[in-house]
């Protein structure tokens, strides 16, 4: 956000600056969202809904995990929130206390631990390696987990990443998380659509039954369906987590916007036909981006399972350059020098990379890649 802010304060003083800080879909809400909004305002659905959300919206949400995830669940164990931030922070508030232990998989979304530390709780980062794509070895898991550890954060496909952790994978974690009965997982799914690995997506809950009841799946509608600004998440999990983020959000926020829960109902149950071809677009400047940024000497980008992010590696570029010490330094040199606005990846907890979003035309990627390119 530091950056977007400084890459609009350039443009706003007439400098070209292509913005690829943003996590945000460059498509509109489709239209039948929009339309149900409208609908809702003009029968007057403009009132305090209860605090967890409308029962249709729940119902809705219900569905959605039994049919897309095979997943059951009843009603006092879903919660709609103000965004899934909302329901991340607030798990984190009502399940973890002073000295509580979180594991982290590097890298990881930066709001994770900062939300971990406001909580009382001590961020445990469990770092991987980008030369094994970023996947979590089950030893390390094992090795971190202490009887003060309450909580491992999933992220699937993960933002900055794009990782993937399939069902092999998840399975490998579960036997893990199995023994040690005191921790639960949280499975953050907001970019499952946004998914182009062979598998069909999973989650860990999905592939190790055992754990469902540890288990609190988060998601929403906001990357998928194009509907950052219409603030609607939601989770799922053992009723008396449930219940314990039901009565913070009473005491914080209240419901969520009625509107936005009417738009939200209409996006999960009806057939979006939209998302395949979002989809699709993102996959589209994904190949490209990756195939710009591995022509540029002593950069290296793996290709991703999802998201609309890539995170390429300039560790080898920056070793070799005599005017950037590290990843910070070189996002400054884009932004100055390139006109090009990119997160460095320190701030997700991995030196050394960038996080370039796909986010938007093909003919900005294109021009931003020329830039980066020249500029280095």
């Amino acid at each position: 956000m530091a950056l977007t802010s400084k890459a609009n304060e350039m443009r706003q003083n007439g400098e070209d600056v292509i913005v690829l800080t943003v996590g945000e879909p460059d498509f509109d809400t489709p239209q039948y969202i929009k339309d149900s909004a409208k609908i809702a305002i003009d029968q007057g659905l403009t009132k305090y809904t209860s605090v967890d959300g409308t029962i249709p919206l729940k119902k809705a949400i219900i569905n959605k995990f039994k049919q897309e995830n095979n997943l059951d669940y009843t009603m006092d164990e879903v919660i709609v929130s103000s965004g899934c931030k909302q329901s991340i922070f607030n798990l984190l508030q009502v399940l973890i206390d002073e000295g509580d232990e979180v594991i982290i998989p590097q890298p990881y979304w930066v709001s994770y631990a900062d939300m971990v530390v406001y909580s009382g709780g001590k961020p445990i980062l469990l770092e991987t390696e980008y030369d094994k794509n970023f996947d979590i070895d089950p030893e390390k898991l094992d090795e971190l987990i202490n009887e003060k550890t309450k909580l491992f954060m999933l992220n699937s496909p993960n933002n900055p990443s794009g990782k993937y952790f399939d069902s092999k994978l998840l399975a490998q974690l579960g036997k893990v998380l199995e023994k040690h009965k005191q921790v639960f997982i949280s499975s953050d799914d907001i970019y499952e659509h946004i998914h182009w690995h062979k598998e069909k997506f999973q989650n860990i809950a999905n592939v190790c039954p055992n754990l469902r009841d540890r288990t609190i799946v988060l998601n929403g509608v906001s990357k998928a369906y194009s509907m950052t600004g219409w603030r609607i998440g939601y989770a799922a999990g053992p009723n008396e987590v449930i219940k314990k983020m039901k009565t913070l959000q009473s005491q914080s926020t209240s419901c969520a916007s009625s509107i936005s829960q009417a738009a939200a109902c209409a996006a999960l149950s009806s057939e979006c036909k939209e998302l395949s071809t979002m989809t699709a677009e993102y996959k589209k400047r994904h190949d490209y981006v990756v195939s710009e940024l591995n022509k540029i000497p002593g950069v290296t980008c793996k290709e991703t399972d999802g998201t609309f992010y890539v995170f390429p590696s300039f560790i080898e570029y920056i070793e070799n350059c005599k005017t950037m010490s590290n990843d910070k330094d070189l996002a400054l040199h884009l932004l100055n020098i390139a006109k090009v606005a990119a997160v460095p990846g320190s701030a997700f907890g991995t030196e050394g990379h960038i996080r370039i979003s796909i986010a938007i035309d093909i003919s900005s990627l294109k021009e931003a890649m020329r830039r980066i390119s020249d500029s280095l």
